[in-house]
């Protein structure tokens, strides 16, 4: 058994590809393997040697014109074998294409009993996050509407305390006004009335003054002392 042949043993190609490689290059390995005695027996060691030289040309050809045959080969062989490729990739489609469809409706009557229950619970799952999307957003509603309400009640008790101090304000300025005015006019009556008592004083004296004076009598020429006393009114 040649090397070419424990390749294509070893390579887990069938029998029918393995023999189909084995014809179309075992011809190629015996001539490299004839060649390479014959390739080895020439050894040029002198310009006189033409015959070897010659040999060796045409070796030299025959090898070159088989290894080009060889890639020939294999490139056909590869291209082959891709449009193999393609071709059992694109009947594998087709079939699983038809097959497919057919398998899961099998599959949907062999398990109605299941795809029914999971299509309840799903459908079920669905219901309870919706409603929980509702009463989440009622509930975050609520709450707006609350905070709004004492966001307006805070402002409303912010308005009235802000009022009642400006009407505090006022009454304060305006009681105060009021006692100055108040303390000013008892102080304005104190004056005049000391300015009236004090001028009634002037008054009594000058009185006093006028009547409490000595006099000459025009007769005897006795001199008296004029009392207010007898200006007052009988029973003062």
């Amino acid at each position: 058994m040649n090397e070419l042949q424990v390749y294509v043993d070893k390579s887990g190609l069938d029998t029918t590809k393995a023999k189909i490689l084995l014809d179309r290059f075992h011809d190629y390995f015996d001539i490299a393997a004839n060649w390479e005695v014959k390739a080895k027996s020439i050894v040029v060691k002198d310009a006189s040697q033409v015959d070897d030289m010659k040999m060796a040309r045409t070796g030299r050809l025959l090898l070159r014109e088989r290894r080009i045959a060889i890639e020939k080969t294999r490139k056909e062989l590869k291209e082959q074998s891709v449009r193999e490729g393609k071709a059992i990739d694109g009947i594998a489609n087709i079939l699983k294409g038809l097959i497919v469809p057919l398998e899961k409706y099998l599959e949907s009557q062999e398990k109605y009993v299941e795809i029914k229950a999971a299509e309840e619970a799903e459908k079920k799952r669905i219901e309870e996050e919706l409603k929980a999307e509702e009463e989440r957003i009622a509930a975050e509603k609520a709450e707006r509407e609350r905070q709004a309400k004492v966001q307006a009640e805070n402002e409303r008790l912010k308005r009235e305390a802000i009022e009642r101090e400006r009407l505090n304000a006022e009454a304060k300025a305006r009681l105060e006004s009021e006692r100055k005015a108040a303390e000013k006019k008892a102080q304005e009556a104190k004056a005049r009335l000391e300015s009236e008592r004090k001028a009634a004083k002037e008054n009594i004296a000058a009185e006093r003054a006028r009547f409490n004076r000595e006099i000459e009598c025009p007769y005897c020429h006795g001199k008296f002392v004029l009392n207010d006393e007898l200006l007052r009114p009988k029973g003062a």
